[in-house]
């Protein structure tokens, strides 16, 4: 096939949806597929422009059997909520003539990644012109998200961007999303059940795998062999609640056989290094290199998964697939009645989000269970090599896009 991929992020961002598309991508081309690719230059998680694509604002380039073209975006040092907006607002125009111009490529599938939603539009128009299917795939619900959490206010102003954000929707012959209750989501936004597709953040099961040996991050980080290990690895954004660990730290101050460990960096990262000034048990560590994810998520006794209760069930977290893969258990800080909570309560803790104390106590409680925590582990191992490895999610997408390509074409 030929498959036309609109994603604001993409790699070589290390995190988030930058991660997933160039990892689809890439395994899309070594699979046959001519695979184009409209994106912005990398920039996240430090929300911070790549020095190195800061000129020409336009270019191709080919990365790992992948043509991209570049379009700029302005970055802005602090986001919030009209910041943001602006920010992905720059980018959809920029690509706009880019990806009006592969209409001419005359591709198969036509796949935008929202966010940004700015530029599912473009992504339509852009699948109609060159009569392809139409694919739409949701990575968080960034219209509720920045409603719930205050970002973007007024009833009357959200109203209306949430019958814009139906509308768009609707109009797609795909809409894909990454968990079962986002995509109960999709319907109640109107979205027909025969249109969506589950299409999850899955695992590199063979790179993340349980260690048969102590983390070499241990001896890196002068760790005595006591020492057990609650992580957080990912972005540091305002929507995951992360306060909470400083605060559960505190709480454990006490405790110099456990530390907390942060990995990543973002926009709560300032926030994160003051606490840590003052906590002997918290620990911050930048952004890890990819090819050591393995041994990072396997320095963990316990990951912890904070969430923030605005964005828990319009967020599934794509960090959650690589620690289940790591064989350890999870801690999760979300309401009962989620999508979060049913995954993570088969493999670890769910606790209230906020509640530092009862992520502490079930940090300690785990720590101090080794033979459950294995049990854990096992499971959360055997659910990501069933449910979240790479191959096996991304073929189930080819499959659903198989019916785009006419028939005559097919048969060749």
């Amino acid at each position: 096939m030929k498959i036309l991929i609109h994603s604001a992020n993409f790699a070589p961002e290390p995190t988030g949806i930058g991660k997933y598309s160039g990892e689809m991508a890439e395994w899309l081309a070594a699979q046959g597929h001519e695979v184009r690719v409209v994106a912005a230059p990398p920039y996240y998680p430090a929300w911070k422009l790549d020095e190195t694509y800061r000129w020409p604002p336009w270019r191709h380039e080919v990365w790992r059997g992948v043509n991209v073209w570049r379009a700029p975006l302005w970055v802005p040092r602090k986001p919030g909520g009209l910041k943001r907006v602006l920010h992905l607002c720059t980018f959809a125009l920029s690509s706009l003539p880019v990806m009006l111009r592969q209409t001419l490529w005359r591709p198969d599938v036509v796949l935008t990644v929202a966010p940004a939603l700015v530029c599912a539009p473009t992504g339509w128009l852009t699948a109609r012109l060159s009569g392809a299917q139409a694919w739409l795939h949701v990575q968080d619900f960034e219209v509720d998200v920045a409603l719930q959490m205050g970002l973007l206010k007024g009833a009357v102003f959200g109203r209306a961007i949430r019958a814009v954000e139906s509308a768009l929707f609707k109009r797609f012959d795909v809409v894909s999303t990454i968990s079962e209750r986002m995509r109960q989501h999709l319907l109640r936004k109107g979205v027909a059940p025969e249109r969506t597709h589950l299409f999850v953040n899955w695992a590199d099961v063979d790179r993340i795998k349980p260690l048969t040996q102590p983390s070499s991050y241990r001896a890196e980080l002068g760790l005595a062999a006591t020492t057990r290990v609650a992580l957080f690895s990912g972005t540091l954004s305002a929507k995951q609640g992360l306060m909470v660990i400083p605060e559960a730290a505190r709480l454990l101050a006490h405790r110099h056989d456990v530390l907390f460990l942060v990995c990543g960096g973002g926009a709560m990262q300032a926030e994160l290094e003051q606490a840590a000034r003052t906590l002997p048990n918290l620990r911050l560590l930048p952004l890890q290199p990819l090819e050591r994810l393995g041994e990072l998520l396997g320095l963990a006794d316990v990951h912890m998964l904070p969430q923030s209760q605005e964005a828990e069930d319009l967020v599934l977290p794509s960090k959650l697939s690589g620690m289940l893969a790591s064989g350890r258990p999870v801690v999760a800080t979300c309401r009962a009645d989620t999508d979060l909570a049913a995954v993570v309560g088969q493999f670890g803790r769910v606790v209230p989000p906020g509640d530092a104390r009862a992520l502490a106590q079930a940090v300690t409680d785990l720590l101090a269970d080794p033979a459950h925590r294995q049990v854990l582990g096992e499971r959360a191992r055997t659910h990501a090599l069933l449910h979240l490895a790479r191959d096996g999610v991304l073929q189930a997408l080819v499959r659903r896009m198989q019916p785009a390509v006419p028939q005559a074409q097919a048969s060749t």
